[in-house]
């Protein structure tokens, strides 16, 4: 699936993962390929990314998450 990490500064990651963990307000998530449309908010912590050549952790400090047609978009603080 396709994942984005932005932040109003710079584009953090940008590729093709396997899953995907975020620290949503509720508790950690997590998306893999093929997961159901969703909207939700972010708090701080890391957002992790499994990739074919690793993992990758990404500090945020709050932001959205929108995952739809196997495409994760992170927008964070």
């Amino acid at each position: 699936m396709r994942v984005e990490i932005i932040t109003p500064d710079k584009e953090l990651f940008k590729g093709e993962a396997t899953s995907v963990t975020v620290p949503g307000v509720d508790g950690s998530m997590g998306f893999l390929k093929d997961h159901a449309p969703l909207i939700t908010v972010l708090k701080a912590g890391e957002v992790k990314v499994r990739t074919a050549e690793g993992d990758k952790a990404f500090t945020v400090k709050g932001g959205v998450v929108e995952v739809m047609n196997d495409t994760v978009l992170v927008l964070a603080e």
